[in-house]
Parts: C-alpha cells; sequence; structure tokens
C-alpha cells in the first residue's frame, strides 16, 4: 500500500461535506418506513437488469486501464461485472427486501422487581464508510445493505473501478430518489485520491465505522490508522479437512469446487488437510483433478509421496510459509495428518480464522469440529465457498468478518445494527 498522500484542504472541503451530507441523510433513512427501503431495493433490482449494457460499457472503460495498467489476473477477476455478477447483486437486492426489518424491533423485554419492564431494540449504526479494491458489486451490496439496515454508507471504491461504480452509484441514487428516501444515503467518493482514505478513516464526528474490504496491506493500514471502529479480515487462508471415515467420491468433489471453482475470493480453499486413513485413496483422485486444472500443489512429505505418481502433477515441497499463505491462485499446501486432532490444532495455528470445513462420515468428529475450530464459518461436508452473505441467505454482506467484536462472519442486516435499551414504566422511582 502506497504512502499517504498530502491531504489538500480542497480534499479536507470534499470529504466534510460528505460526511456531513451523510449524519444527516443518516438521521432521515433510520425513520424510513419498511415500505420505502423495500421500495428503493426492488426499485434497484430493476434498474440493475435495466442497464446491464451501460454498466458493462462502464466496466469496459475500468478492465482496459486496468490491464493497460498491468493489474494482477485475480485482481483483473474480481473487477470484471460480468451480466451473471449483475443479477446476482439484482437478486440480493430482491432477496433483502423479502426479509423483515429488524429496525425498531425489540427482544429480551423483562419486568423487573422494581416495576420498570428492561429490553433491548435493535437500531442503525448510523454513517458507516466502506473501502473496497477492485469489486464493483461491492458497491451494490453495500448501498443495498445500507438501505435496509437504515444506515448512511460513505462509498471509496478502488481508482481501478471508478467508472464501474459511478455507474452503478448513479443507479442506486436514482432508486433512493424514486422511493423517497434521501439521496444521500449512499454517496461514492467520487475522487480516486489515496489520500481520501486517510481522511475518511479519521472522521468520527460523522463516520461510526470503517469497513475495509480488499487486500491484506489496505486493511492493516485502516486498522492501524483509523479513529473510528473498524470491521474486517485481514486474509482468507481457508481449510479443508479430509476425514477418516469420509465418503471420498463426495470429498473429491467438495475440495475440486472449493479450490477451482473461482481462484480470487477470500472463501476459496487453500490449504488441504488429509486424514492418513484416507490419503492413498483420495489424493491420486484429487490430485489428478488438480493437476488437469493446472494447480500447483504444495506437499509435506507425505503427501507428496502419494501425489508423484500423479502423472503431470506440478508437485513442490511445502515450506512453513505455505501452511499461512492465502494464494489466490491455482496453487494450493496439502498436508498429510494423523486425525481430527491434529487437524485442529493445525487449522486453529496456521488458518485466518475465516472458514474452515470437515468432509466426514463421523458424527462426533463433526461436532468436534464446529466445536473446537476457532474460525468465522465452520462447515460440515460443504464447500467452503459457500462462505458468502448471499448463499447463507443474508441477501448480501457488506464483507466477512475474522473479529469477534462487533460482528463475525459475513456482515449483513444485523451486523450494521446495534442494540440500546429501552425501558418502559408507569412512574415507578428508584428508591
Amino acid at each position: 500500500m502506497a504512502k499517504n498522500s498530502p491531504i489538500s484542504s480542497e480534499l479536507v472541503r470534499l470529504m466534510d461535506a460528505l460526511g456531513a451530507k451523510a449524519k444527516v441523510a443518516s438521521a432521515q433513512i433510520a425513520r424510513a418506513s419498511t415500505a420505502s427501503k423495500n421500495r428503493a431495493l426492488l426499485g434497484l433490482a430493476a434498474l440493475l437488469r435495466q442497464n446491464i449494457a451501460v454498466l458493462q460499457s462502464a466496466n469496459r472503460l475500468d478492465l482496459e486501464q486496468a490491464e493497460a495498467a498491468g493489474l494482477a489476473g485475480p485482481l483483473l477477476d474480481r473487477l470484471k461485472l460480468s451480466p451473471k455478477d449483475i443479477e446476482t447483486v439484482a437478486l440480493g437486492c430482491e432477496q433483502l427486501a423479502a426479509m423483515p426489518d429488524v429496525i425498531g424491533s425489540i427482544s429480551g423485554m423483562k419486568q423487573q422487581p422494581s416495576g420498570i419492564r428492561v429490553g433491548q431494540m435493535r437500531v442503525p449504526i448510523g454513517v458507516f464508510g466502506m473501502i473496497y479494491e477492485s469489486r464493483p458489486n461491492v458497491t451494490i451490496e453495500a448501498a443495498a445493505l445500507a438501505i435496509k439496515s437504515g444506515n448512511a454508507c460513505i462509498l471509496r471504491g478502488g481508482s481501478e473501478a471508478i467508472e464501474s461504480n459511478k455507474a452503478l452509484a448513479a443507479l442506486v441514487q436514482q432508486a433512493l430518489t424514486q422511493a423517497g428516501l434521501p439521496i444521500n444515503a449512499v454517496q461514492l467518493v467520487l475522487t480516486t485520491d489515496r489520500a481520501a482514505v486517510g481522511q475518511l478513516i479519521t472522521m468520527p464526528q460523522y463516520v461510526d465505522v470503517i469497513i475495509p474490504r480488499g487486500g491484506k496491506g489496505l486493511i492493516e493500514r485502516i486498522s492501524r490508522e483509523a479513529k473510528v471502529p473498524v470491521i474486517k479480515h485481514l486474509d482468507g487462508n481457508c481449510h479443508v479437512y479430509v476425514d477418516d471415515p469420509c465418503d471420498v467420491a463426495m470429498a473429491v468433489k467438495v475440495a475440486d469446487n472449493a479450490k477451482t471453482q473461482k481462484y480470487s475470493p477470500c472463501n476459496t480453499l487453500e490449504s488441504l488437510l488429509v486424514a492418513r486413513g484416507a490419503a492413498t485413496d483420495f489424493l491420486p483422485k484429487i490430485g489428478a483433478i488438480y493437476s488437469a486444472k493446472g494447480v500447483e500443489m504444495r506437499c509435506d512429505a507425505e503427501a507428496r509421496a502419494i501425489l508423484v505418481a500423479v502423472p503431470d502433477a506440478n508437485i513442490q515441497s511445502a515450506t512453513e510459509q505455505d501452511w499461512y499463505e492465502e494464494y489466490l491462485a491455482p496453487i494450493i499446501s496439502i498436508k498429510v495428518v494423523a486425525d481430527v486432532d491434529e487437524a485442529i490444532a493445525h487449522i486453529n495455528q496456521y488458518s485466518s480464522h475465516h472458514t474452515d470445513a470437515i468432509l466426514t462420515r463421523d458424527h462426533m468428529h463433526a461436532q468436534q469440529f464446529l466445536r473446537e475450530v476457532d474460525s468465522a464459518s465452520v462447515m460440515v461436508n460443504a464447500s467452503t465457498r459457500f462462505a458468502d452473505g448471499f448463499e447463507f441467505g443474508l441477501g448480501a454482506e457488506i464483507g466477512i468478518s475474522t473479529d469477534k467484536f462487533h460482528a463475525r462472519g459475513p456482515v449483513g442486516i444485523e451486523g450494521l445494527t446495534s442494540l440500546k435499551y429501552v425501558v418502559l414504566g408507569q412512574g415507578e422511582v428508584r428508591t
């Protein structure tokens, strides 16, 4: 990450203006009706589908400039906005509209000996700042979640996606206007000046939380320099553990999907652990698939001894660093372990606490894995690629948090809210 650019007085004024407008809009959208918020979401879904050609034209400008600048393959992949991507975010808007509105709901109301009743009400956080790289679909996911959760947001996408983000943000503001909601509830930072990030993360008078979504360098910088709370994850070193006993055919299918369905997301499998009792049957089968798809396998000695027999396989010896690595590429680390206990110990030592899965026929092993693996999402007999707000039924996600406070895992509507205590009385006084 480049060092902060000097902050000009003009940029300070720009960011202050965005912050002030967001603060006003947050109070307005916090009291908006469920019907008006849902109208905005359904209207946005319709606008996205109506403007596929416009959005792809803007996206092509970004892709051409990124290719000319030599942007790395995984980042180019994240930058693409295909019709399928547009349909996915449109469906996310509709899914959010169909979900209950949690804002204003009261839970845990209990009568106290004094006569008062005490409970908690779910309320919007206020204003969140979203800082993200490459993925233009995040513009819609963040905007849609802001609308449904009654928050205002300030979005600062990467300079490589500026044209795509401008086109998407224009549709969001059109949908807000059509629904009678404040247009400044969702604002895009239009400057590509890196100093805007430094300003956004140091405006506690306007911004209640910052959510960075991008490379490790970006997130480390935000965490270090922010003067407001941060919801974040640094990387996605996700594991699949193939247990003994397991359904080998199912394990091969899941381990293939978790790694090769898409290489660039943070929920892609990066480290494969295999129980010794399943290794001689499972590894040659998955090795043949990885070999055919051009996946480099970085193995411990035991896995390497089994996989060298796979024709044309790209087998390398793993280093200690490989167990920590998030490759975001057709590379995977592979290790043979004794049993579920060793697998859990390895994951808790080396993982980034994002998403880890066990493939097993043993119910007790599955339950132990769920209890003891310290990650934001823990799965049994399913691909790590499901660790996603849309796939979890959240409608969309603002990101995936590996923190333990305030939210953990895919951050949906509830992750963008807080609770306040409410007290109902009939004239009670404390004695």
